[in-house]
């Protein structure tokens, strides 16, 4: 039978809830404070927890922040008050909490919440697959806990991610196996029709590539379908290339979207940040490379998969994708060598590649997005960092240029015109 951990300082109200849980079938242990709920938990995790908000040492949503944080949220909690308010019963909820009950508790509100809780940890949607597809290092480890994590509170992820780092395999990652996938290519169907989105993405996902680009109609849409993707039983993922508190503050991002998706953002790392995963990647990116242009396997020798490795990739996993697409088309016999790695990337330590030459590498998006970063850059630094002037000769106005410097990335090196 499901075990419950009733957690209240108070003897009677515990005494009380083991009597009537225990008449229903289940097992029940007792904690009398948050430190014995601590030391429960150690013990074994049970299948529901029962948990008071107001106790003497440690209160009921600090120890649920406490184990949210810790990863140890794996189990429904039910939250109880006497003292509640809807402010409470909210932010309990935003930090992972089943449901949220005020005392005197109904004899049978209890056990229809109790039902109800086990019966979500039962049928709880898993993730699909792995993330092998982005490595196997230690960053990757923390990276799927942490999705795990965000999708076992309940909450909808923001990936904080620079273009090519695996935005797209993050998000399949995180839908249910089996379900829907349903990516939004059209944002116009967020400000028009969010809840045919969720009709489509029903148990499965939303992923929303590129939130930066979303008007403030289509934010306060994709706001929407965040508030009502309980019903539909559907998790959100969507992508940002930029700090969402600063998007918040210079106003490209409402208040209301902000507070839903800054809980869980979650970074994905780029590889110049996990080097020891490359080798790796770029043998699976040949190896599968090969296999779909129909070419001979090839492999990379030692010495150029340490090239390979010491490379930026400012494209990441998309700019070694493409590489790898290249070289199984020049064919050749293997292992590839270091030469043909510095006649791609250029020798190390050696003349630089061209800007073009580089973004060669790059799928269309990602070189578009490089080439206009490069040339406002250039054209900034040309104007003395001056907007108005640097708009101007973009043929661009001044508020489109400004958007454009803060979505790219581009900071004035040490001047603020």
């Amino acid at each position: 039978m499901p075990e419950i951990l009733v957690v209240d300082d108070e003897p009677g109200i515990r005494e009380l809830m083991r009597e009537i849980l225990e008449e229903e079938g289940y097992e029940v242990r007792m904690a009398e404070n948050g430190t014995c709920a601590r030391a429960a938990l150690d013990d074994k995790v049970p299948d529901l927890v029962l948990l008071d908000i107001w106790m003497p040492d440690v209160d009921g949503v600090t120890l649920l922040k406490e184990w949210r944080g810790q990863g140890r949220l794996t189990m429904p909690v039910v939250m109880m008050s006497g003292h509640g308010t809807v402010h409470t019963a909210v932010e309990a909820t935003r930090l992972g909490a089943f449901d949220y009950l005020e005392k005197p508790i109904a004899y049978k509100q209890l056990l229809e919440t109790v039902k109800k809780a086990l019966a979500s940890r039962q049928g709880k949607p898993t993730t699909s697959g792995t993330l092998e597809e982005l490595g196997s290092g230690e960053s990757v480890k923390r990276l799927a806990q942490r999705l795990g994590l965000a999708a076992s509170a309940g909450l909808p992820v923001l990936l904080l991610a620079e273009p090519g780092t695996g935005e797209e395999v993050a998000a399949h990652f995180l839908t249910p196996p089996d379900a829907p996938f349903v990516r939004v290519d059209d944002p116009s169907e967020l400000a028009n029709r969010p809840a045919d989105i969720l009709v489509r993405a029903k148990g499965g996902l939303v992923f929303v590539p590129d939130l930066a680009g979303l008007s403030v109609m289509q934010q306060r849409g994709l706001t929407l379908l965040i508030a009502r993707r309980a019903e539909f039983a559907v998790r959100v993922v969507a992508v940002t290339r930029e700090d969402p508190a600063r998007a918040l503050v210079e106003g490209r991002l409402t208040p209301e979207l902000h507070e839903l998706l800054a809980h869980a953002l979650v970074d994905l790392p780029p590889l110049r940040d996990r080097r020891e995963d490359i080798p790796s990647l770029a043998a699976h990116a040949l190896e599968s490379a090969c296999v779909r242009l129909r070419q001979p396997p090839l492999r990379f020798s030692d010495a150029a998969l340490a090239r390979l490795a010491e490379h930026d990739w400012p494209g990441n996993l998309a700019e070694l994708e493409s590489l790898a697409g290249r070289l199984a088309l020049e064919g050749g016999s293997a292992p590839i060598e270091l030469t043909a790695i510095d006649a791609a990337l250029g020798p190390k330590g050696g003349k630089e590649k061209s800007g073009v030459e580089l973004m060669l590498n790059l799928p269309l998006k990602d070189a578009r997005d490089a080439f206009e970063k490069a040339y406002l850059e250039a054209l900034l630094a040309e104007c003395d960092w001056g907007m108005s002037r640097a708009a101007e000769r973009a043929g661009l106005d001044r508020t489109n240029l400004y958007r454009k410097v803060k979505q790219l990335g581009i900071e004035s090196p040490g001047k603020d015109k």
